[in-house]
């Protein structure tokens, strides 16, 4: 029996940020698991261990950061692959969540938002797009959310944030193609975590019954929307770039 695997990731470099938890530390295993080679990035270097335990394979290394330091994102990405070599691939888990009416918004609030989650998805592009930063060919994978493309209360802020994403992915896909380089985005539905598990505390039952049942098949977990990443990045996405992939569970569907 044939042992071909089309998204097999052997010798291949990733750097996968918010890889503490959720997404991020699905779509860290998997990689793994399919050969590739880990540099997995957080704020909690504690977790970032707890993450680094569960990873298959050799050769994989941790760098915790904090990317509200948005400045220091380029030279940051070089000095990791100083460290375990040029990238073939990049995904960006990381970002911040925030219910916030539109009320209780200010200069500040929003600027915090975006800094963590548009500001650092550009800055690290940037960073792979340096010479001698990545391999000859390589693919880069945001992650992006339902807000940006189906409207709910208090989530304004949030929402133009993830939405700018698939604006970048257009974009850097356009500019990076003669470059060898793939820019895709993967928006989410809702998956169980521990922010879902903390909004879930703070709901009447009804109330995160009524967030369920918009989404068809349920709400997802962290290996759904890593499975598309995976995809992504691996040679079974070699012809996609510039585009969005809609893993919702449906929710976008009613």
């Amino acid at each position: 029996m044939s042992n071909f695997n089309p998204m097999n990731l052997g010798g291949r470099v990733v750097l996968v940020t918010g890889a503490s938890s959720g997404i991020g530390r699905a779509t860290s295993v998997l990689l793994s698991r399919l050969g590739a080679r880990l540099a997995i990035c957080a704020r909690d270097e504690g977790r970032l261990t707890e993450t680094l335990g569960m990873l298959e394979g050799t050769g994989h290394l941790t760098f915790p950061f904090d990317l509200m330091r948005t400045d220091d994102i380029p030279g940051w990405v070089r000095s990791v692959v100083e460290e375990i070599g040029c990238l073939d691939g990049l995904v960006h888990c990381a970002g911040i969540h925030g219910i916030l009416t539109i009320r209780a918004a200010n200069a500040e609030k929003i600027e915090t938002m975006m800094r963590v989650n548009v500001l650092s998805a550009l800055l690290l592009a940037r960073g792979i797009c340096e010479p001698g930063c990545r391999g000859t060919k390589a693919s880069i994978v945001f992650v992006s959310s339902v807000a940006a493309i189906s409207g709910s209360p208090a989530l304004s802020v949030y929402a133009s944030s993830k939405a700018a994403l698939l604006g970048i992915t257009k974009s850097l896909a356009a500019e990076l193609a003669r470059d060898g380089i793939r820019v895709n985005c993967v928006t989410s539905g809702m998956v169980r975590s521990e922010l879902t598990n903390r909004l879930e505390e703070q709901l009447l039952p009804s109330q995160f019954e009524a967030i369920e049942s918009r989404h068809p098949l349920g709400i997802g977990s962290p290996d759904d929307v890593a499975n598309a990443i995976a995809f992504l990045v691996a040679d079974t996405g070699r012809w996609i770039t510039g585009t969005s992939l809609v893993v919702d569970g449906g929710y976008t569907s009613v």
